[in-house]
């Protein structure tokens, strides 16, 4: 069964977060005006064999901040889908707390662009980039 969460009422703080953020231990602490903030819990399960968080991981939670930057701005008649998604690492994560904060830096028609930056420790693990298709809602 599919089941879909309007993340205006996640931001609203009317309805619980999608799976995804609860199962990656992402939690949303500020979304306003193309601009999110989210804490990231990181647990020991996402570690690889080197001792250190999965590169996919850290993405996947930047991608979750990003879409709660973009959503701030969509009317709800609208939806979005990241079409592409780039990260840079700067340092491995470890498991603990990281803070991400994710910005619109362009908002067009059709298109936004979003970035975030992943930091733990006071000190940056990686930055992402990603453009997002903005669509009507069907």
């Amino acid at each position: 069964m599919k089941s879909t969460v309007n993340l205006h009422d996640v931001i609203a703080g009317q309805s619980a977060p999608p799976p995804c953020d609860t199962t990656l231990g992402v939690r949303l602490t500020e979304a306003q005006n193309g601009y999110a903030k989210g804490v990231w819990t990181i647990s020991e399960s996402l570690l690889n064999g080197n001792g250190v968080i999965m590169g996919g991981f850290v993405g996947a939670a930047a991608d979750i901040v990003m879409a709660y930057a973009v959503t701030t701005l969509l009317r709800d008649d609208q939806m979005h889908a990241s079409i592409n998604l780039q990260t840079t690492f700067h340092r491995p994560a470890t498991a603990g707390e990281a803070e991400i904060e994710a910005r619109v830096e362009k908002f067009g028609k059709t298109i936004a662009y979003v970035t975030a930056i992943v930091r733990q420790n006071s000190k940056e693990v990686a930055s992402a980039t990603s453009s997002v298709l903005i669509m009507e809602k069907r």
